[in-house]
């Protein structure tokens, strides 16, 4: 299933009554949320391109669905170039260079261990979000 096996989209799809052939409603109503984004990432991954552009793509998969994703597509893309559009700390933690906006302004870059160091703002996300993941 090439793309879908790497979109964590595969185990979904073999379930559903025609499997890929599946017709799903407009705008995919008939899938949840996080399904419809890993359709979308498979789709995406279908064509090879040098650069990947995945704008809040990761937003409704839970914590464990969206770290399978991330090591699949670092293995998936080779050298491709990924941006990822993200207000998750845990989607961006990883990347080489993380920029952060306030106010659609760039306030500091940085890998994610130098932000934690130099940036209240990185800092504070990742504090108030890393609290909320440790609530039952």
């Amino acid at each position: 299933m090439g793309g879908a096996g790497t979109a964590q989209a595969a185990g979904f799809v073999r379930e559903l009554p025609r499997g890929l052939a599946t017709q799903v409603g407009q705008g995919g109503t008939n899938l949840s949320g996080g399904q419809r984004q890993r359709i979308c990432i498979a789709r995406a991954l279908v064509r090879r391109v040098p650069i990947y552009l995945f704008d809040d793509s990761f937003s409704a998969l839970d914590f464990a669905t969206e770290s399978r994703l991330r090591d699949a597509l670092a293995g998936d893309l080779g050298s491709a170039v990924v941006v990822l559009v993200a207000e998750r700390i845990s989607t961006v933690a990883g990347a080489d260079r993380i920029l952060v906006l306030d106010d659609g302004r760039l306030v500091a870059e940085g890998t994610h261990l130098e932000l934690l160091e130099t940036s209240a703002t990185y800092r504070e996300i990742a504090e108030s979000q890393l609290a909320l993941e440790r609530m039952p």
